[in-house]
């Protein structure tokens, strides 16, 4: 098995030593794993060392979605169930939460389907009753399916909503700018997506970097609320990093 898996690895060197690693176009995370100077061609030594590097990095006067990704990871129960609808934020997350068990991550597959995330929680929870279910949601994709909240409530099906809010379609503005010059469409503004939650019979919370120290309380009081049988949803305001340069949207 440990020889199919070095094999494998040197096949995505050669591939990866091609002109997109020559011009800088791929992820910092996937260029590190296959980096020249590992052993054996394989991976580094500590996968995880970038992503911790990356969380620390200031991003402005936001929270670093790397370290609001970590969190929630730490603070997943055994029996949670991830839904994750987004394109930036999402693909952040993939490399970050980790589904505690199989057949516990739904997404909008390889093609970005997004607007799944609403009626994927809703599923989840109808089949799992006794799982917390989070539905990990970028600010673009929730538009899709906020509304559900509405049937959350009305049908008791209560589920953990958490927002990367970066105010922009990320995933498509990262390609788009360095190809053409303009963030034109991609840009969106900070909304108070908490509100809209209360406003359909929800519990809405705000985070941010003024509230930063109080990420983990924040986090909890949802799941508190969850398990009340209130569905939550915490609208995190986050910045931008440079750790998924290079990614590609299909």
């Amino acid at each position: 098995q440990e020889a199919g898996i070095q094999k494998c690895f040197k096949f995505l060197k050669k591939v990866l030593k091609g002109p997109a690693r020559a011009a800088g176009q791929l992820c910092p995370c996937v260029a590190a794993c296959f980096s020249e100077d590992t052993p054996g061609g394989g991976p580094v030594s500590d996968p995880c060392s970038l992503r911790r590097d990356k969380a620390e990095e200031p991003v402005g006067r936001f929270l670093n979605p790397l370290k609001l990704l970590q969190c929630v990871n730490r603070l997943l129960p055994e029996d949670s169930l991830l839904v994750v609808d987004g394109g930036d934020f999402v693909g952040s997350a993939a490399y970050v939460v980790q589904p505690t068990r199989p057949l516990a991550w739904l997404d909008p597959g390889a093609f970005g389907t997004l607007g799944v995330g609403g009626g994927f929680a809703l599923g989840a929870k109808l089949c799992r009753p006794e799982s917390e279910v989070w539905i990990l949601y970028g600010d673009g994709s929730l538009g899709f399916s906020v509304m559900e909240f509405d049937t959350f409530v009305r049908h008791k099906t209560p589920v953990i909503a958490l927002v990367g809010n970066d105010a922009c379609w990320s995933q498509i503005s990262r390609e788009q700018v360095p190809m053409l010059g303009s963030n034109v469409a991609c840009s969106l503004d900070y909304l108070d997506y908490h509100m809209v939650a209360e406003g359909l019979g929800g519990k809405g919370f705000l985070l941010s970097d003024q509230n930063e120290e109080q990420m983990e309380d924040v986090i909890r009081a949802a799941q508190s609320e969850c398990r009340s049988g209130r569905p939550a949803l915490i609208n995190a305001l986050i910045g931008r990093t440079n750790f998924r340069d290079g990614s590609i949207a299909v």
